[in-house]
């Protein structure tokens, strides 16, 4: 039997591109409303109960909202928004966090899909806490530039459209408040005591991404360097199919933030020396920072190859 899947909110950016990913696939059957019955609540309710798996791609509110209205105690929720990310009774979808992260995943019926810049900051962050490289009152900053395409369709349209200005052809820095909505997930995912500095960037190209810590050594447990916090990154990821993490010193002239554009794989680049580290993770911010996370989730939820429809 077909697993069902709804997908609420297709309309949007995630919701289409998961769609992409899953439309063609033989073992689902997607459960489609009618497009003038999308915002009927009580016609949402019926799609979210008859599904085995639900995506919400919605804002925050429509997504708890959304989740009020499961009354199937068997459908099992994947949440795109931000709403849930930090919410102990959700589970995190980032896999190759730990194998008891990856168990959760199979066996939970919320989960909470990662933010594009969250999860470039997570995945070379939380795996240094862990190790206990990284001490969890260290004071972290942090850098992410995105594509236009995470702003989802209003930025698409500012970036693609005709009242499109000159300035928009250079990096533009945002989140001056230092208060990023992915702030918390960073902070509570990654094991630290305090909030990171962190600093988004936008840029005119449509997708791609690459988030960057940097650390100075001497703060760091054991005073390692660049070359042997990259050794310990590789074994933590050794086994892991989408996240890998690059030889030391052969990328240490240019990184490029959408190398990895369309794909659902996540890479990881260590400079620097004995004194300083700065720690980089390319990924498509459509891909393995939203949509491909999702599909890849579902995969594992359904007991399937992670991989299935991402390559």
């Amino acid at each position: 039997m077909k697993t069902k899947v709804y997908i609420d909110g297709q309309s949007g950016t995630t919701g289409l591109q998961i769609y992409d990913r899953i439309g063609a696939r033989e073992d689902l059957e997607l459960l489609r409303i009618d497009e003038d019955k999308r915002h009927d609540l009580d016609e949402r309710k019926k799609y979210i109960n008859a599904a085995d798996i639900v995506f919400l791609c919605l804002p925050d509110a429509g997504a708890i909202e959304a989740v009020s209205l499961v009354e199937n105690p068997d459908v099992r929720i994947i949440d795109a928004s931000t709403a849930h990310r930090t919410k102990d009774d959700w589970t995190y979808g980032f896999p190759e966090l730990s194998k008891e992260q990856r168990e959760k995943i199979a066996g939970t019926k919320r989960l909470a899909n990662p933010g594009c810049h969250a999860t470039g900051i997570i995945s070379t962050t939380a795996p240094l806490v862990n190790m206990g490289i990284l001490p969890k009152d260290y004071p972290l900053t942090a850098y992410s530039l995105t594509g236009y395409s995470g702003g989802g369709k209003g930025m698409i349209a500012d970036y693609e459209g005709a009242d499109k200005t000159e300035l928009m052809n250079s990096p533009a820095i945002y989140g001056l408040t230092l208060r990023h909505k992915h702030v918390p997930e960073i902070t509570k995912i990654a094991g630290l005591d305090h909030a990171p500095v962190f600093m988004p960037v936008v840029d005119d190209y449509y997708k791609g991404m690459a988030s960057t810590i940097m650390l100075q050594n001497r703060l760091l447990n054991g005073t390692p360097s660049a070359e042997e916090i990259c050794k310990r990154l590789q074994e933590y990821y050794a086994d892991a199919h989408f996240v890998s993490v690059c030889e030391f010193g052969k990328n240490d002239s240019k990184l490029y933030a959408n190398k990895l554009a369309g794909t659902n794989k996540l890479e990881i680049v260590v400079c620097g020396n004995e004194e300083n580290t700065s720690i980089t993770a390319m990924f498509d911010n459509l891909g393995k920072g939203a949509s491909g996370a999702a599909v890849q989730n579902m995969n594992i939820m359904l007991g399937l190859d992670e991989r299935t429809g991402l390559e």
